[in-house]
């Protein structure tokens, strides 16, 4: 199901302007549908299409009752005011209220989205069908946020790299760590990483790149990469050229930036032994094979980035129950489902003698399939 929609809204000056928005709905065999919604320049149907996919084997994989969705609108954020921002989402959940729901869609923030649009989206939808929390997830706190959801992803990312190391006998404390993307997953995975004796020997974000060999002190990389909007000019390392960060000797890669960044020009000279795909879809299908190949264990996307989604859950199911909880219960229940996850994957990865991204991806069609074929549907 596709929905395009123009929305258009009064600019500060007085003219009018117009953007596109789109809602793709995938598959909701195990339940509501579940997706980001994103603002960005480039957003087009096919990139939102594959996403939407990428959704529903992503919860299926979590084990967590959703399918797959995702939307966007085509626009500049960094381009328009706060007002009309708020003018523009506001018109653009008038358009799609119908098609999301509690028990049928449920988005969250993307690119370019945050919990304020949450916000937005949440009110204009109550005027419609009465206070309802659970429509949308990643809120602010004061809405029915729940607690744990900024740290979720890199959170997960964490749970998952402690399950993949112990499955060959180490442990996060001691490991090499090289982190390309400081944002949001990239900061909380280096904190929470470094807070368990992982070595964070270099990261990169738009701004530059920064490396020490005894390790960089993360608490103050992360005061000045907020004082200063970027890690470039950190004291307590080297800089860096952004390009080579991949290449850096490390244990274990976590890419937390943009997809495609692993490719067949620098999959060879990867020295890390695990990569923990904390971006989606980080290693093209070129370098996959290069990196199998050369023994490099990948633990795939769409299990390694689920803390978000899963955690989403958990916020969606606080507010249905109309009661929170603190945040320790979250922690404590998403590193119950990311342990169980890995298990998962790696039972089916033993089943069919196959790598850790085609486990995931196969255990999450049979979930799906399975769901379909029980409800009477069309296989």
């Amino acid at each position: 199901m596709k929905m395009q929609v123009e929305c258009t809204i009064p600019k500060d000056d007085g003219s009018l302007a117009t953007f596109v928005g789109f809602r793709i709905q995938h598959d909701n065999a195990r339940g509501p549908m579940k997706g980001g919604i994103r603002y960005h320049p480039e957003v087009e149907p096919d990139e939102v299409n594959a996403l939407a996919q990428l959704m529903t084997w992503k919860t299926a994989v979590a084990n967590i009752p959703y399918g797959g969705a995702k939307g966007g609108i085509g626009c500049d954020p960094s381009e328009l005011s706060v007002s009309e921002l708020e003018r523009l989402t506001r018109v653009f959940t008038q358009k799609i209220h119908d098609l999301i729901g509690v028990q049928t869609d449920v988005p969250a923030p993307d690119m370019g989205t945050g919990p304020q649009t949450m916000a937005w989206i949440l009110d204009e939808y109550s005027k419609f069908h009465g206070h309802s929390p659970a429509v949308v997830t990643g809120k602010p706190i004061d809405l029915g946020g729940s607690l744990g959801r900024d740290a979720a992803t890199g959170r997960g990312v964490l749970f998952a790299t402690e399950a993949l190391l112990k499955e060959h006998g180490k442990s996060v404390s001691g490991q090499r760590f090289v982190i390309q993307g400081f944002g949001n997953v990239g900061s909380w995975a280096a904190q929470l990483i470094s807070e368990k004796g992982g070595i964070v020997v270099a990261v990169s974000d738009i701004t530059g790149a920064i490396k020490n060999n005894n390790g960089l002190d993360i608490p103050s990389l992360l005061k000045h990469s907020r004082e200063n909007r970027g890690v470039k000019g950190f004291h307590g390392g080297d800089a860096i050229d952004p390009m080579s960060i991949l290449v850096e000797d490390c244990d274990v890669l976590v890419p937390a930036a943009l997809g495609g960044v692993i490719n067949r020009e620098n999959a060879n000279d990867i020295k890390a032994k695990f990569i923990v795909e904390a971006a989606n879809h980080p290693t093209d299908p070129e370098a996959d094979e290069i990196l199998k190949k050369r023994g490099v264990v990948i633990l795939p996307d769409i299990f390694a980035n689920s803390g978000g989604v899963t955690v989403s859950y958990f916020e969606w199911v606080q507010n249905i129950q109309g009661f929170m909880w603190d945040e320790e219960k979250v922690n404590n229940e998403l590193r119950t489902y990311m342990t169980k996850g890995f298990k998962d994957v790696k039972d089916m990865c033993k089943t069919h003698n196959c790598d850790l991204r085609m486990g995931a991806f196969t255990l999450a069609v049979n979930r799906v399939a399975r769901a379909t074929v029980l409800r009477g549907w069309e296989a």
